[in-house]
This record gives C-alpha cells, sequence and structure tokens, in this order.
C-alpha cells in the first residue's frame, strides 16, 4: 500500500466502521450552529446525536441549523500531525461551490509543504459533497490499495468526480426554499401536493433539478429509469442510498436497485450533520458511478425528461 493518507471533511459522511472498512484515519471536522446559538463540530458518527432526533428537531420550520468549516488552525494540525508521521497526504474536500473548505486547505497546504519540503500534500476539489464524497474517498482508498501512488490516486479522482451521480427523491422542499434552491411558494405548494425535485449534479459542483415527480413510487421508478441510461458497471460498484430520516423509503429504493442492478453492495446511510443542516428532512437518493456529466447537463435533461414523458 502506498504510504499516503486520505483526508476529507465531515460532510463526506463516513461513520466510523466505514473510515476503518477503508483505512480513513482522520477527517476534517466542519462546525454546526444549533438553533440555540451555540456551535459544535459535526458529529460525524452520531456520537452524540441521534440522526432521527436532529432531523425531527427541524419538523417546526423554525430551529434550523447553520454550518461554517473547520477553523484553519485545526486544519493545520491535522496536516502537520501526519506529516510528522512520515505520511503524505490527499485531502478531498466539499465542493466549493459549497463551502470554503478546499481554499483553506490549499492555503494550509502552501504554507506546510514550506515547513516539510520533503512531503507531498494534494488537496481536491471533489465538486460532490455528502454521500457522492463518501464514493470518491472510497474509490481513492481502493486505488490506494491497489497500489496506486499518491499521485496516480489524485489523478484518478480528478478524473472520474464528474462521473459521480445522484437521483431520487426530496419529499420536503422547505430547506432547498432557505438555500436558494427554489422559490417559498413553490417550496410550499410542492410538498403540498407530493412534488419531488429529481436532481442531479452539475459541473459547478451543485445538485440541479432536471425535472420532476408527482409521488414517491413515480420518483423511484424514475430513479431506477435514470441509472439504467448513466451508470456504468454496476455489477462492480458500491453504490450507497442516502437519506435525511426515511429509512424505509431508503430500504425499499436499494431493494430496487439491487433487483435491478445486481451492484457488489448497496450501503444506506444517514445525510450527516454538515449537509443534512442545509438539506433538511425528506432526502432519499442514489448515489453510484456513471457517464460523465455533460456539460450544462443537457444530455442528463434530455434523459429524465424523456422518462418524465413515457411515465404519463
Amino acid at each position: 500500500m502506498s504510504d499516503f493518507v486520505i483526508i476529507p471533511d465531515t460532510s463526506c459522511d463516513l461513520i466510523r466502521p466505514l473510515r476503518e472498512r477503508f483505512g480513513i484515519d482522520d477527517y476534517i471536522s466542519g462546525l454546526v450552529y444549533f438553533p440555540d446559538g451555540h456551535c459544535e463540530k459535526s458529529d460525524l458518527d452520531w456520537d452524540k446525536y441521534d440522526p432521527k432526533w436532529f432531523y425531527e428537531s427541524m419538523s417546526d420550520k423554525k430551529s434550523l441549523y447553520k454550518t461554517a468549516l473547520a477553523p484553519t488552525g485545526d486544519i493545520i494540525e491535522i496536516f502537520e500531525r501526519n506529516l510528522k508521521a512520515g505520511k503524505d497526504i490527499l485531502c478531498i474536500t466539499l465542493s466549493s461551490a459549497l463551502s470554503g473548505t478546499y481554499q483553506t486547505c490549499e492555503m494550509v497546504k502552501n504554507k506546510l509543504s514550506e515547513q516539510y519540503p520533503e512531503r507531498k500534500i494534494i488537496c481536491i476539489d471533489s465538486m460532490r459533497y455528502s454521500t457522492a464524497l463518501s464514493i470518491l474517498v472510497i474509490e481513492a482508498a481502493i486505488k490506494r490499495s491497489e497500489g496506486f501512488t499518491l499521485e496516480q490516486t489524485a489523478q484518478h479522482i480528478e478524473q472520474n468526480k464528474h462521473r459521480v451521480h445522484q437521483m431520487g427523491a426530496m419529499d420536503d422542499l422547505f430547506f432547498l426554499c432557505k438555500t436558494g434552491r427554489i422559490s417559498n411558494f413553490k417550496a410550499f405548494f410542492g410538498t403540498l401536493v407530493g412534488i419531488n425535485p429529481m436532481a442531479d449534479f452539475n459541473r459547478q459542483g451543485l445538485a440541479q433539478v432536471i425535472g420532476k415527480q408527482k409521488g414517491k413510487k413515480a420518483a423511484f421508478d424514475a430513479t431506477i429509469k435514470y441509472m439504467h441510461k448513466t451508470v456504468i458497471n454496476p455489477g462492480e460498484q458500491i453504490m450507497f442510498v442516502a437519506h435525511s430520516n426515511r429509512l424505509a423509503a431508503a430500504e425499499m429504493l436499494r431493494d430496487m436497485i439491487i433487483k435491478e442492478f445486481s451492484p457488489r453492495e448497496v450501503i444506506i446511510n444517514d445525510v450527516g450533520m454538515s449537509c443534512g443542516a442545509s438539506i433538511g428532512p425528506g432526502l432519499c437518493a442514489a448515489f453510484y458511478q456513471g457517464e460523465e456529466i455533460s456539460e450544462n447537463m443537457e444530455k442528463e435533461t434530455a434523459i429524465m425528461q424523456e422518462i418524465i414523458a413515457n411515465q404519463k
């Protein structure tokens, strides 16, 4: 195994058993501001808070959480601890479209590279977040276990980050409205009549709505059809189904994916605090690797619109 560490941030949603399984020994903890105003490090492992409690605490639409990137000093401490141990570093952060974590890590890299010229640090802007970042971190760990060098692993992730897709259902649009992604009226109206926006990642590092479905069944049927059109080598993949307090729906979607694609593994996970604070309750989506996302999402939008038209 190549002698470098892989360091994600807490938006990766990789809980302790998965980090141990894939040899992820360190991570950067973002901050979460609670509704009462106090601040804590994001609880990646849900040691202190239960995810069901966390998402149900938002149900009144008044108890809102905010997030902030990790203090620069914390990043320096994490990097320096590994450099002193003789380890090179591959740091993979959430999308720079949502956070300044990548830029801060680059700044820390430049500072520490002068102090530790014999060591190597590579930082990657994943252009993804939440469980999509999980897939990239695991992919990096697999390549490392196969003997890829730091540079080879980084190049592989850079070349493949726009191949990580998401698709699923979001049945509570209030928090999308709060983050400016949908108008207040549409958020209320959509939730009222059961509209689920169908979104995938664009090349700017954000989730982009490319269609909508009414009802969970129609949304999941569309998800499976969309996956058929975009997935590559599903039988070789570790796929994820991520949810924010929608476990029953996640189990349903997982079973549909197993039946249709027979992947190597499908892991159900909770959306972590770092991303869940903005996403809110109601998400249930599949995450997988497939065709590279097109410019302006023209191809993906056309696929989804065809699926929707054929369902009517």
